[in-house]
């Protein structure tokens, strides 16, 4: 989806000379349970061994809106459209202060979960993904996004096997269901295919998440050495433009 509004000629300038030295962006995405966090860090540990500088970003993770979302949460007091507002937020403060940073002076940033989390969750409650989209414009977007697909069924018994699931992320706030483990069965499902949806339209690369962690993480390698960088002149100016204007030394 590249960006349509765009940056007066200075900005332009400094954002396409950038492009050519900056870092990489790669999203993980996909259900609980199917093993991305796990990825990530051996991802992130390869990287590290072969010289790269790598940046981690978790999902809802920022110290200034955490704590307010967790409040909330323990509260069970967020409707649909809070619950997505907060994430927004969230979101927005790690991009400009960690995600952004760390790519503008060449460090590897890998996102466990980006905005296709919120896309996927929010559209399962019952947002419009058009909305969604304009909360969280404009948007910085990822060189390579890999979905780590499961059946709703495998994810169930995944999380089922170490914990129970939390009330929204059972989605006890849509279904109504009092025990978390049918509610998360249910809801999961709702997940599941707003991301497949997701994949075919954002063109994800697909992993098989039955695969055992040795292939996926081979996989995931191959992926990464062959990856292009999405050109930030096409698909995120606006994005970084407005960021650069907040920061108007870098683009000195």
């Amino acid at each position: 989806m590249p960006t349509t509004a765009r940056p007066g000629p200075d900005l332009s300038r400094a954002i396409a000379e950038r492009d050519r030295t900056r870092g990489l962006l790669i999203a993980f995405e996909g259900p609980e349970g199917s093993g991305k966090t796990t990825q990530q860090r051996l991802l992130k540990t390869w990287l590290e061994s072969e010289g790269h500088h790598v940046i981690s970003s978790r999902w809802a993770s920022s110290p200034v809106v955490k704590p307010l979302i967790k409040a909330r949460k323990r509260l069970r007091s967020l409707s649909a459209e809070e619950y997505s507002l907060l994430h927004a937020v969230d979101f927005r403060q790690r991009l400009e202060t960690t995600i952004l940073p760390a790519l503008w002076t060449g460090k590897t940033v890998i996102a466990d979960r980006y905005l296709f989390t919120a896309l996927a969750r929010d559209a399962a409650r019952g947002l419009e993904i058009d909305w969604l989209l304009q909360l969280y414009a404009p948007l910085v977007w990822p060189d390579l996004v890999v979905y780590f697909a499961l059946k709703s069924q495998d994810s169930s018994r995944r999380v089922a096997a170490t914990r129970a699931p939390r009330f929204y992320e059972a989605g006890q706030d849509v279904t109504g269901v009092e025990d978390p483990l049918i509610s998360y069965r249910q809801f999961i499902g709702r997940v599941i295919t707003e991301y497949e949806n997701l994949a075919l339209i954002f063109r994800f690369v697909k992993v098989n998440a039955d695969q055992l962690v040795y292939r996926q993480h081979q996989q995931v390698r191959r992926l990464v050495q062959k990856v292009a960088r999405r050109p930030w002149t096409e698909f995120s100016a606006e994005a970084v433009s407005e960021w650069l204007t907040r920061h108007p030394k870098l683009a000195d």
